[in-house]
C-alpha cells in the first residue's frame, strides 16, 4: 500500500501553550487509522493542521507526496482531503441539500449530482429530508449532514473529529456502521474519537496521544487488549 498521508515531528502552538509536540504518523490508502486519547491531548489540533486551518510551528504534512504545510484550507480540499469538524458545525437555517450543496463548491454541477446520489445511497435519512432545515434535525441526523457534506468534494482522505459526539449508543453503532461503508467503498479515513472502544474496533491502526505526543501505536486490535489502553481509556 502507498502512504497517503506522512505527518513528521508536528508541533503546534496556541501563544505559549505546546498543544502537539512532535507528532509523527502515516496513513496508507485505504486504511481506516485512529487518534484516541484524552481531552486536550492534541488530537483535534493535529487534524486541524493537517487541514490547513491552523499553521504547524514545524514539521511537514505530505499528502499524495506533496506538502500541505502554508496550503490554505480550501486548496488542501482541492487536493483531495476533507474534514468533518468536531461538533457537526451544520448550516441550521439551510436545508440539508443546500448543506450538503455547499460541501460540493470546488467541483462541477455534474459531479455533484452524481455525488449526491451516492451519498443518498449512504444516508437515505438525508433523502428523506433533503428539504428540511438543517437545525431541525437530530443530533444524529445532523453527524449524517456533516460526513455528507465532506464526502461532497469526493476526498481520498476523510477526516472525522469526534463522529460520535453526544449520541446516543444505538446512533453511535449506526455512525461507526457508516464509517465501516465509506471505507469499503473505497475512502481512506483518519479517526479522532473519544469512544475509543467504537474507535478501535474499526480501526486497522491506531495511535494513542497523550499531552501532545504519540505514546503507544499498533494495530486496532492489539491496542484493545492492550492492558495499559484499557485501563486508560476502555474502563478495564
Amino acid at each position: 500500500m502507498a502512504s497517503l498521508l506522512s505527518v513528521r515531528d508536528l508541533h503546534v502552538s496556541y501563544g505559549a501553550i505546546k498543544a502537539v509536540r512532535g507528532v509523527s504518523f502515516d496513513i496508507n490508502e485505504g486504511e481506516i487509522v485512529t487518534l484516541i486519547g484524552a481531552n486536550g491531548a492534541g488530537k483535534s489540533t493535529t487534524l486541524n493542521t493537517v487541514a490547513g486551518l491552523i499553521r504547524p510551528d514545524s514539521g511537514s504534512v505530505e499528502f499524495g507526496g506533496d506538502s500541505l504545510v502554508g496550503v490554505p484550507a480550501h486548496k488542501v480540499l482541492k487536493r483531495g482531503l476533507a474534514l468533518c469538524p468536531e461538533g457537526r458545525r451544520v448550516f441550521t437555517q439551510m436545508s440539508v441539500a443546500e448543506n450538503l450543496e455547499m460541501g460540493g463548491y470546488t467541483r462541477t454541477d455534474a459531479e455533484n449530482r452524481e455525488t449526491l446520489e451516492m451519498i443518498f445511497e449512504h444516508f437515505p435519512r438525508l433523502k428523506e429530508r433533503r428539504g428540511q432545515v438543517a437545525g431541525t434535525l437530530s443530533g444524529g441526523e445532523q453527524q449524517m449532514l456533516a460526513m455528507g457534506r465532506a464526502l461532497m468534494s469526493r476526498p481520498r482522505l476523510l477526516m472525522l473529529d469526534e463522529p460520535s459526539m453526544g449520541l446516543a449508543p444505538i446512533l453511535v453503532q449506526e455512525i461507526f456502521d457508516i464509517v465501516k461503508q465509506l471505507n469499503e467503498a473505497g475512502t481512506t479515513i483518519l479517526l479522532v474519537e473519544q469512544n475509543a472502544n467504537m474507535a478501535l474496533s474499526v480501526a486497522d491502526r491506531a495511535y494513542v496521544l497523550e499531552i501532545g505526543t504519540i505514546k503507544k501505536t499498533g494495530t486496532g486490535a492489539e491496542l484493545l487488549v492492550d492492558d495499559d489502553v484499557r485501563k486508560a481509556y476502555l474502563g478495564g
